[in-house]
C-alpha cells in the first residue's frame, strides 16, 4: 500500500509539474501581444475612392459635354495608377475610340454635372421652367466614388489622339 501511495504521489507531482511548467513561461518567450489599432483607424480611409467604382465613370470637358467614360485603370507593380483608358464616343461600347491618358489629365469632381439644357416641363421634383438644371444622382458624401471626371478637349480632339490597343502592349 505504501508503495502504491508513493507511486501515486510521484505521478501526481510529475503531471502537475509538467502542467505548471506549460502555464508559466518567461516573459521573453511569451507570444507577442496583438497590437491594438487606434480608435480612429477607420477614419484613415475617409475620402478615398474605390478603383472598381471609377470604371464606368463619365468624363466631361469644361463645357460640361460628355466625352466618354473610364474603361480601365492601368496600375504598375507598386500600385501607382500610370494611365486611365477612356472610351470616347461610340454607343454601348460599339465604335468607341479608346485613349490612354495619365492620371494628372483628369480632375475628379464630387458635385453633380451642371447642364445648360432648358426644361419646359414641370414635375414634382423640378418646379423650375427654362432654368439651368443639375444632373442629380443618389450618391452621398461617403460612397467611395466621385460624381464624374473632367478633362480638357472635345470629342474630335480626343479622337485624333492615338488609339489605345491592349494588343500593342502584349
Amino acid at each position: 500500500m505504501k508503495r502504491f501511495l508513493a507511486v501515486a504521489l510521484v505521478g501526481a507531482a510529475v503531471m502537475g509539474g509538467a502542467a505548471f511548467a506549460q502555464s508559466t513561461q518567461p516573459a521573453d518567450r511569451a507570444a507577442p501581444a496583438a497590437t491594438a489599432q487606434p480608435a480612429d483607424a477607420k477614419m484613415a480611409l475617409k475620402g478615398n475612392w474605390r478603383a472598381s467604382k471609377l470604371i464606368g465613370l463619365n468624363v466631361y470637358n469644361e463645357a460640361n459635354e460628355k466625352l466618354g467614360d473610364i474603361n480601365e485603370l492601368l496600375v504598375d507593380k507598386s500600385g501607382k495608377i500610370n494611365a486611365v483608358v477612356i472610351g470616347i464616343g461610340g454607343f454601348l461600347g460599339m465604335g468607341e475610340h479608346d485613349i490612354a491618358v495619365s492620371m494628372d489629365k483628369l480632375k475628379f469632381v464630387e458635385e453633380p454635372v451642371r447642364t445648360s439644357s432648358t426644361s419646359t416641363s414641370t414635375t414634382a421634383r423640378d418646379t423650375t421652367t427654362g432654368a439651368a438644371s443639375t444632373t442629380t444622382t443618389s450618391r452621398n458624401a461617403n460612397d467611395w466614388v466621385p460624381d464624374h471626371a473632367m478633362m480638357s478637349g472635345n470629342k474630335e480632339q480626343l479622337k485624333a489622339l492615338p488609339r489605345f490597343k491592349y494588343s500593342d502592349y502584349n
